[in-house]
């Protein structure tokens, strides 16, 4: 019901969101200008979206309650362990799951799955099912299932 305001807040501090947005209450964003959200997208609730660096979620994408996308760390091989970043990217229509862990650089291609807790440091090639950490392939999704179709198997 809220989803409007939120999306209006998130504009007003410079956040690119399509207007079917949804972004729930308890979502977190640290940098609302380094967002950008394609048409229908998620952020359920409890997400925490740590985006020092931009995170661009594309069209169709999901990314379940509890959800860290982390966009910076500390360089640990500097004596002065100074903060470092790179951008998130989830592609159209891929999903991470609930209490799954992105890392900053990280690529989640098309139709990809990041399975529950999963952690994902390295990218993810589209239509694969990940899991674990460290992770690995379970599975394979096909586009079929954007058109209704049976379309998934592997899990």
């Amino acid at each position: 019901m809220c989803f409007g305001w939120r999306r209006l807040l998130l504009r007003l501090f410079g956040a690119r969101v399509h207007r079917t947005v949804r972004v729930y209450g308890t979502a977190r964003i640290w940098a609302p200008w380094n967002l950008v959200m394609g048409p229908y997208s998620s952020l359920a609730d409890e997400v925490d979206c740590y985006n020092v660096a931009a995170v661009t979620v594309g069209e169709g994408v999901f990314v379940s309650q509890y959800a860290y996308l982390c966009t910076a760390s500390h360089d640990i091989h500097s004596p002065g362990f100074p903060l470092v970043s790179a951008p998130i990217v989830l592609e159209r229509q891929s999903w991470v799951c609930a209490k799954a862990v992105i890392g900053m650089g990280v690529t989640i291609g098309e139709g990809a799955v990041v399975a529950m807790g999963a952690v994902a440091a390295k990218s993810v090639a589209p239509w694969t099912i990940v899991a674990g950490n460290p992770l690995v392939v379970i599975g394979r999704r096909s586009s079929d299932c954007l058109n209704g179709g049976a379309g998934h198997d592997g899990l």
